[in-house]
């Protein structure tokens, strides 16, 4: 039976029992509450792990605080980096205070030595954390892991009778991390888990959270491990916890970034290592979009330390050679010590292959070809024959495409010890096997051996790894036409007697080559796609897309015609003021294609190439040529995945890019939310793979990958049918959203609902029974949900919505500020009712956030990475540019936050102006503490003109509520305590009696909190 918890010191009280049974597991240290209890404790663990460097002398306190210092980390990203160390060794430099001591190296952790060796397990809980701010308050964490006196994990925990309580437990962190209570010691943090007992879920350790990338464990035949008391014993015990943090989490040096592998990685790491061991290959089925190329990295490091290999190759398409794989491969080993080597020529890769050092090869099937045909033609050469003994582990990425069946078969009679890992999302089965060829594989499982671990989309749908996909199959030609046209080339077929599809199949494809079939494609995209691009998100948080036809030539075609309507040439058709007023600068298109000295058309195509990159050149001051093609189409793909900061500004971003066949597998862009198809349906595997491009988990906006088809959609249709059956365990219908007409119906029911409970907003206001106050959210809270899966489809128009059901954008508004008070009214009907049903209270999500209401506003974060952007900037034209984009985001923010928008204007031209005053300090670091300083100062000056005690000013500031009716807390004792006698004495023309000068004081600190305080709140 499951067991339940109910109380959070129950909660930890059983976590710490959990974590204690069994040998080698956790110790209890109740001892340890504070900071200095945390250091006194990390510096005898040092010093008995380093008895022998010390030589019997112990640290002194000058030297203990300069290690103090050392492992204050900026970021938990620099904590990793440090606890990575050389060979999977964090060691501290430590200069000793008595010079003929020397200096010395000592280590702190040893990642190799998990459950043995130095490695001691302590878990402590209730850790004080005491207030940096005076709007602050302290802190107690719930229970935190830590390996040889380091803290690594930290638990937050919240009763289960809190509806998502592991959703308020991750508020609790997120709060944490912006009042900066993990600093000092607790800035090695690697890992958060959250659970409310029956929820459990787990995250990297990073100083921007987003809760979408909350994971929760499956065991390896990919069933949830929700309970905590299971969560514990599966991840959280020894060895486990130490392997998470020392073998299964990634440091992303691009991004600056923790990763935590999820549990499917996991596991497949653990099969491909056992696998190893019986000496036997196979192939890993991951859907596409789950993170192949994280994991397979893991498992190409992770084979190194297998004593019977002696180096691993990892293959991959000579189209990605240059691209995505590599870069993100050497993001990940930067700060691994794995040496990643790209091999530039083939006796580059000889000379790797034949080195002693063990190490990771990253390689194209083309180069190995050249290494077995330099053997053919030496022979005796002793270089060359010392590879066919080597001990090889090879893992092929996008295993069908990189190796073909024949190239492996050669392959492995060359490397006579190697064992073959293959890494797909979308294995070839019977029903879609290679045409027969001799004696070589036709299926996955034939080329490579068994499956050794499966993760099918469905699993990573629900699992939410990946998000499902929202489908549109748009037609330019209406079913009129389509008629007229079947019947006029073919008068001998029974249009009664043929269905949709049989009528699409007769067409011929070149009608869809016409000008105005593809401006009708041009015209959706540009003015009928406005929230797939996610123009309500702001500027710089839009999303991006792929258009992807049948051909060069019909993609340089579609490149020109877009040039063309944003230029205004066309008379007839105009980009709408709606897309225009929500991004001025939209559509920002490229095109990328491959151009060959063999191919037909090559002058045409290259004189095209050369005008797609000049206006490239031009739009973000590159200087990219035909010769530099490689590296044009590296910045393109960089520019449309934007996972580089750079590309977050919106003057770097393109919004869409024109493709054949680039891109459409391999590809990963979170922020890429559409792929928009004008060709002919593809195979079921090619189909799954370009799909795939666009469900990536990004924002809280990002529902689905939407896909719209422009041609034949009865064929499109059943073509998607396929593919979906074949991939996903057969649960189609669970991966696609609903269609356009299933939402209309759905939200017709639901504002109906909505009406029938709450004909207008303020009607939620004379809610008064609990049980009506929450059918009433939920009511909303549907509506809202239906809102935002219909909103993207291009059929959806919210004129004709208004029209329907009254609903207009203001009174959306008016609906969610009373939802909010709404909400707010349930909470604290929850909290007076001591003994609440756990099924009654689980019935209402409390912590869903309302998200049909969106403004176009300038997000702080947006303009904080503006001026980032601009401090890092090297190039003159280039601090230029982002200077005048911030000043631009700075005005803008200031319509909406006049006061706040003017305060980082100053800062701003202080940091233009003396940039050395601030080179130790980010940008959120320097805006925060300055308006700190500010209002700081603001509360100091009112509490001395109007002799007020200071701290119990501060404390009422950091309580304040402006909706509050009733005294606001501490008031009371605030104005009580005013001392009139000294206000009177220093005071000019004081107020005549203390009644007065309390009766005033009551209003004044109102009015300075709400017009020099609250303004200035970030």
């Amino acid at each position: 039976m499951v067991k339940i918890f109910t109380q959070e010191q129950q909660m930890e009280e059983r976590l710490i029992q959990l974590l204690e049974q069994g040998e080698s597991q956790w110790t209890y240290r109740e001892d340890l509450k504070t900071a200095d209890d945390l250091w006194a404790n990390f510096f005898q663990q040092l010093e008995a792990n380093n008895t022998a460097k010390l030589d019997g002398v112990p640290l002194t306190e000058r030297e203990k605080l300069s290690i103090k210092a050392e492992l204050d980390f900026s970021s938990f990203y620099a904590a990793g980096v440090w606890l990575a160390g050389e060979n999977g060794v964090a060691q501290v430099r430590l200069d000793r205070e008595d010079a003929s001591l020397g200096s010395c190296q000592l280590m702190v952790i040893n990642g190799n030595e998990i459950a043995g060796g130095h490695s001691t397990y302590e878990v402590i809980n209730q850790f004080q954390s005491n207030k940096r701010d005076f709007r602050d308050q302290d802190g107690r964490f719930d229970v935190t892991l830590m390996i040889n006196g380091i803290p690594l994990i930290q638990i937050e925990l919240k009763n289960s009778q809190a509806t998502d309580g592991y959703k308020q437990a991750f508020k609790q962190i997120e709060n944490y991390l912006k009042t900066g209570k993990y600093h000092g010691i607790f800035s090695m943090l690697q890992m958060f888990v959250v659970s409310n007992g029956v929820d459990t879920k787990y995250i990297a350790a990073n100083t921007r959270l987003n809760a979408r990338f909350l994971t929760g464990w499956v065991d390896a035949n990919n069933q949830a491990v929700t309970n905590l008391e299971d969560f514990a014993k599966s991840v959280l015990s020894i060895p486990e916890a130490h392997e998470m943090i020392a073998n299964y989490s990634v440091l992303d040096n691009e991004s600056k970034a923790v990763i935590l592998l999820r549990p499917y990685q996991i596991h497949a790491i653990k099969a491909i290592r056992q696998a190893s061991r019986e000496q036997i290959g196979g192939y890993i089925w991951h859907t596409t979009g789950s993170g192949k190329t994280l994991t397979s990295y893991k498992v190409a490091r992770n084979l190194l330390k297998i004593p019977s290999i002696d180096k691993t190759i990892f293959i991959i398409d000579r189209r990605d050679l240059d691209q995505q794989t590599t870069a993100a491969f050497k993001s990940y080993a930067n700060d691994d010590f794995v040496s990643v080597d790209k091999t530039e020529n083939v006796n580059g890769l000889i000379k790797r292959l034949a080195s002693p050092d063990r190490s990771m090869v990253v390689t194209t099937i083309q180069k190995l070809n050249y290494v077995m045909k330099r053997y053919r033609q030496d022979p005796d050469n002793p270089r060359l024959k010392k590879l066919r003994e080597l001990r090889l582990a090879v893992v092929v990425d996008e295993c069908h495409r990189a190796v073909t069946p024949q190239k492996q078969q050669e392959l492995e009679k060359f490397f006579r010890y190697s064992l073959w890992y293959g890494f797909t999302g979308t294995p070839l089965f019977a029903e879609n096997a290679r045409d027969a060829f001799g004696d070589l594989a036709r299926t996955t499982e034939e080329q490579y051996g068994q499956c050794l671990h499966k993760y099918t989309v469905q699993e990573a749908m629900h699992d939410k790894a990946v998000l499902g996909f929202q489908i549109e199959y748009k037609n330019t030609i209406n079913e009129y036409d389509l008629d007229r046209i079947v019947a006029a080339e073919f008068p001998r077929v029974d249009l009664a007697a043929i269905d949709q599809k049989e009528k699409e199949a007769k067409l011929d494809p070149i009608r869809f080559e016409q000008p105005d079939h593809m401006k009708e494609v041009v015209a959706s995209i540009v003015n009928k796609s406005q929230n797939k691009f996610g123009f309500h998100n702001g500027v710089g948080q839009t999303y991006d897309a792929i258009l992807t036809t049948n051909s060069i030539d019909k993609a340089i075609a579609y490149y020109r015609l877009f040039k063309e309507i944003k230029a205004g040439t066309d008379p007839k058709f105009k980009i709408s003021e709606t897309t225009k007023r929500a991004v001025v600068d939209f559509p920002k298109v490229a095109i990328t294609f491959s151009v060959s000295d063999n191919e037909e058309d090559t002058l045409s195509h290259k004189e095209a190439m050369k005008e797609a990159l000049d206006d490239y050149n031009r739009m973000f001051g590159t200087n990219f040529n035909l010769e530099t093609i490689n590296g044009y189409n590296q910045n393109l793909n960089s520019r449309l995945a934007r996972k580089s900061d750079t590309y977050k500004a919106r003057s770097e971003q393109l919004d869409l890019v024109i493709v054949v066949d680039r891109l459409l597998t391999g590809f990963d862009a979170p922020c890429l939310s559409t792929l928009f198809m004008d060709r002919a349906p593809m195979k079921p595997h090619h189909l799954i793979q370009a799909f795939s491009r666009t469900n990536r988990l990004f924002d809280n906006h990002k529902k689905y990958g939407q896909i719209t088809t422009f041609q034949t959609p009865a064929l499109y249709e059943e073509a998607v049918k396929e593919a979906f059956i074949l991939y996903s365990n057969g649960g189609e219908n669970e991966i696609q959203a609903p269609t356009f007409e299933e939402s209309r119906e759905e939200l017709k029911e639901a504002v109906q609902e909505l009406r029938a409970i709450a004909p207008h907003p303020d009607s939620f206001r004379g809610l008064t029974d609990l049980a009506e106050m929450k059918k009433a959210a939920k009511a909303f809270q549907r509506f809202d949900k239906i809102y935002r899966t219909i909103e993207v489809y291009s059929a959806f128009d919210e004129k004709e919505f208004v029209a329907d059901y009254g609903f207009g954008r203001e009174e959306f508004e008016h609906y969610t500020g009373s939802y909010n008070n709404l909400i707010a009214a349930i909470k604290e009907e929850m909290a007076v009712e001591d003994e609440l049903d756990v099924e009654d209270v689980l019935d209402i999500d409390i912590e869903y956030e309302i998200e049909s209401v969106r403004t176009e506003q300038i997000d702080y974060d947006y303009l904080v990475l503006l001026i980032d952007r601009y401090r890092e900037a090297h190039r003159e034209a280039e601090k230029e540019k982002f200077k005048a984009e911030a000043e631009k985001t700075i005005q803008e923010y200031g319509r909406q936050k006049p006061e706040l928008g003017q305060k980082i204007q100053e800062i701003f031209i202080e940091i233009i102006d003396h940039p050395e005053a601030f080179d130790k300090q980010s940008t959120h670091e320097i805006l925060s503490n300055r308006i700190h300083q500010y209002t700081e100062q603001v509360v100091e000056d009112y509490a001395r003109k109007e002799h007020l005690d200071e701290d119990m000013l501060k404390y009422v500031v950091a309580n304040y509520d402006p909706n509050r009716e009733t005294p606001q807390i501490g008031e009371v004792d605030l104005i009580e305590g005013a001392d009139y006698e000294g206000y009177k004495a220093s005071t000019e023309n004081p107020d005549k009696s203390k009644l007065k000068y309390r009766s005033r004081l009551r209003n004044e600190y109102k009015d300075m909190i709400q017009e020099e305080i609250l303004p200035y709140e970030i």
